[in-house]
């Protein structure tokens, strides 16, 4: 099975970041050695850094898509800048020690908003210019149905090269019969987006194409007949003038979410790898091996973000077997030591993950990695089981803090993991990941039912 997909580039919005961050501290650093001949201290260049970052967050600054247009870009812009010129004026009132005079802040701000304005045309028109010109950043297409916005929506997508899209194929309808070449040819070329004429395909039809987008990571949208826009849930987007909808709009599918969500990964599996798995490991270490032959470290293959293979760390909890990638532990299993029954209670077991965050193969929080058997298993029988492949996997999620880790002992086991799996990477926010980091902890210390 092959279930990757391209991937918008996650760089080029931290980068971006980086860059405005960057112009903005070395002006400042700059003017007050130059003009005010005092020392530009620490605490000034996070107060301006955290209220940049806090306005383009709330101004959606950097939320700029391949079919953005110029106007919306300009108006983020103008935005952006307002803002930030009025909270550069309050953190001058704030520190009144500076002794910043108005016509100094004037030429601060008009300098910072100049280079800001031509580094963010220039990175505008570069993208587009890398797309058209060399055919990068690109997204593969493909159109079901042959309505007046469909033949909109390929039109558009043949002649405005710099937006990124490769069109392959435009299907004038579909029907039971049709529906498996349709899914045939997505699969054999690698297609990236499906778009869908509502007005131009059956309920049975969107189902099965849905359920197939679901189980092979593809995404989904649809066109909608003008007249016709009442669904809430259906996200809404225009591209150059034509109406488009979304099935779902997951939040770590945006690069400034993905960034903040790595950050925080990084932060947090840092400190645990230094300050506890430091000193913890050759406890540990010393325990597991004065109780049975075999490593330290367990490894086992699992799949991750777009079903990607990696290994994944555990401390060996059981002795040397060979069922351990086919047959999960069970209550009583006689495969699991004295030390590992420790362990797994504890969920100590799980630390040297932190290593899989590090290097970004996992994230502190996300759906479970499973063995590849029980994906296999479970994607042919569980409703949108491959959706928990689109983003990261995690050390703990939703699903476990709410009972249903370990052992699947029922099939409502896996389906109710699956719901919460899904509700998570359909709601995501950095404060639901603190929430279940916190209710991780308390649930190690109280000790849960399933902690076998």
């Amino acid at each position: 099975m092959n279930f990757k997909q391209g991937r918008y580039s996650g760089l080029i919005t931290p980068l971006s970041y980086l860059i405005d961050l960057a112009i903005i501290n070395f002006l400042l650093f700059n003017f007050f050695t130059l003009y005010l001949y005092s020392e530009f201290e620490l605490k000034h260049f996070i107060t301006i850094s955290s209220l940049w970052i806090l306005i383009s967050v709330f101004n959606k600054f950097y939320y700029v898509h391949r079919y953005t247009n110029i106007v919306k870009l300009l108006n983020l812009l103008f935005n952006q800048i307002i803002l930030f010129s009025l909270s550069f004026f309050c953190f001058v009132g704030l520190f009144s020690d500076l002794y910043i005079e108005t016509g100094l802040v004037i030429k601060i701000l008009s300098l910072n908003s100049i280079l800001i304005i031509l580094i963010k045309l220039l990175s505008y028109y570069s993208i587009k210019k890398f797309r058209s010109d060399f055919g990068g950043n690109n997204r593969k297409t493909v159109i079901i149905g042959n309505s007046l916005e469909a033949q909109n929506l390929e039109f558009f997508f043949k002649t405005k090269k710099e937006v990124g899209y490769i069109h392959k194929k435009t299907f004038l309808s579909v029907n039971n019969d049709s529906i498996s070449e349709c899914l045939k040819f997505i699969k054999e070329n690698n297609v990236d987006e499906i778009y869908c004429s509502l007005e131009q395909i059956t309920d049975l039809e969107l189902k099965a194409l849905i359920k197939f987008s679901d189980n092979n990571l593809k995404v989904i949208k649809f066109i909608p007949n003008r007249t016709k826009l009442n669904s809430k849930k259906l996200i809404y987007e225009t591209y150059d003038a034509i109406p488009i909808l979304s099935l779902r709009k997951a939040p770590l599918n945006d690069s400034v979410n993905i960034f903040f969500k790595r950050l925080l990964d990084l932060i947090i599996s840092t400190f645990v790898i230094v300050f506890i798995l430091s000193w913890l490991t050759p406890i540990i270490a010393l325990f597991i091996k004065k109780e049975s032959k075999g490593p330290v470290f367990f490894k086992q293959i699992r799949n991750g973000i777009n079903y990607d293979e990696f290994y994944c760390f555990k401390f060996r909890s059981m002795i040397v077997n060979n069922q351990a990638d086919i047959k999960q532990a069970s209550k009583g299993d006689p495969r699991v030591t004295r030390v590992g029954k420790f362990l797994r209670k504890t969920s100590l077991d799980e630390m040297p993950q932190f290593i899989n965050v590090f290097i970004g193969d996992m994230s502190v929080v996300g759906p479970r990695p499973h063995m590849t058997k029980e994906n296999d298993r479970y994607f042919k029988s569980v409703e949108k089981y491959m959706l928990r492949h689109s983003i990261k996997p995690g050390i703990t999620g939703l699903a476990q803090v709410n009972g249903f880790r370990g052992e699947v002992q029922k099939e409502s086991d896996i389906v109710n993991r699956i719901r919460l799996d899904i509700f998570y990477l359909e709601n995501w926010s950095l404060l639901l990941d603190i929430k279940i980091i916190v209710r991780t902890i308390t649930n190690s210390f109280i000790g849960e039912e399933k902690a076998y």
